[in-house]
């Protein structure tokens, strides 16, 4: 399944990859085995359940307003509360010296499958040693969701942050799909 991602755009109309759209990469990770840690951040993260709509709400909008309009940033407190609430749908807080950094979202799937639906760090601590230990931290915990994991996925896009495609492959997700998103 492809989630609808926004994207930015050069002035010339191009995302950043020189693609009119954007390209959505999807990766996989098919064994807790292969997950490979990330060095240590230069100051602890920790993960933490959460399912408070407005946190939530509040933190998308510092991760993704920057980028421009996006699928979630005009999203209602109670558009966040139905979607927190659905069954299989677990939302993480990250936080760094008690303050909030970022969350994660994952999605429960059939079959053994847990989703990464939602990743992203605030700007202040993106590009700063804090992502490959936010990712390690999420990918452990979406290994733990289901009776048993067979596979925890993910997708990025061209436009997300430059780094995010490399954190992926250096914590041992690999690419299975790639396609240009054409459309709004």
């Amino acid at each position: 399944m492809l989630r609808s991602y926004q994207h930015r755009k050069t002035s010339s109309g191009h995302s950043p990859s020189g693609y009119a759209h954007p390209v959505i990469i999807c990766l996989e990770m098919t064994s807790p085995d292969d997950l490979l840690p990330g060095k240590p951040p230069p100051s602890p993260i920790t993960l933490a359940p959460t399912a408070a709509a407005s946190e939530v709400q509040a933190l998308y909008q510092r991760i993704w307003a920057p980028l421009g309009p996006s699928g979630r940033t005009g999203w209602t407190t109670a558009q966040w509360t139905a979607e927190l609430s659905q069954p299989g749908i677990h939302t993480y807080l990250a936080t760094i010296r008690d303050a909030p950094a970022g969350f994660a979202e994952l999605s429960v799937e059939a079959d053994g499958v847990v989703g990464i639906v939602v990743f992203g760090l605030v700007p202040e601590v993106q590009s700063k040693g804090y992502g490959a230990a936010f990712l390690t931290a999420v990918t452990r915990t979406a290994w733990t969701l289901n009776t048993p994991t067979t596979r925890v996925w993910l997708q990025t896009s061209s436009s997300d942050h430059p780094h995010a495609l490399r954190n992926y492959l250096q914590r041992g997700f690999r690419i299975f799909d790639q396609q240009e998103r054409v459309g709004p």
